[in-house]
């Protein structure tokens, strides 16, 4: 059985040039290990990096775009499958069904929706699957020191943060993802 790798990032490049190699190789290692890519549906930023990462060495693209989204204009082209959906959430909740891991790579509030549903999810069990968190270039530093605050006053606990595994590389993600191959 194939496995799928959800990846949830932006749909813009950020300022930092290296993420847009370090995500097109995100999904060119997808593809080399004969997984498929699980994303948003777009084309262009981070995301579109990714896909193109994975469908320029012929891996497996799946896409799931909510349909007030479709001035997006998905390119069907590069896409295996396509799914429509109604709303973000329907989005995640599809997106979370089809993938067996999370990756979850720089981003803006989009991604930060879909990092805190997954890990959320797991906390209360919902899944078991692995949710990487690629700390590029620092990028979650301040919301890591975020988080550590919640905890230095008690609305998290330790065990919160086994949910999550933080990486700072592309070497590092497939590491942590490679007993989903097994």
């Amino acid at each position: 059985m194939t496995k799928n790798i959800a990846v949830f990032c932006g749909s813009r490049f950020g300022n930092v040039p290296e993420w847009k190699d370090w995500a097109y190789n995100l999904g060119q290692g997808i593809a080399e290990r004969g997984w498929g890519l699980v994303f948003g549906g777009g084309s262009r930023g981070l995301m579109g990096q990714v896909s193109d990462g994975v469908f320029q060495n012929q891996g497996r693209v799946t896409g799931v775009i909510p349909e007030n989204l479709l001035s997006e204009k998905p390119d069907q082209e590069r896409l295996t499958e396509l799914h429509f959906v109604k709303t973000m959430s329907e989005r995640k909740m599809l997106m979370g069904q089809l993938s067996d891991a999370f990756v979850i790579i720089p981003g803006g509030i989009g991604t930060f929706d879909e990092l805190f549903d997954v890990w959320a999810t797991a906390q209360i069990g919902s899944h078991q699957k692995t949710i990487v968190l690629a700390n590029w270039s620092g990028y979650y530093d301040p919301l890591i020191q975020f988080l550590q605050h919640s905890l230095d006053h008690g609305f998290m606990v330790d065990t919160h943060f086994e949910k999550i595994q933080i990486v700072s590389n592309v070497a590092d993600i497939f590491s942590r993802l490679h007993p989903i191959s097994e």
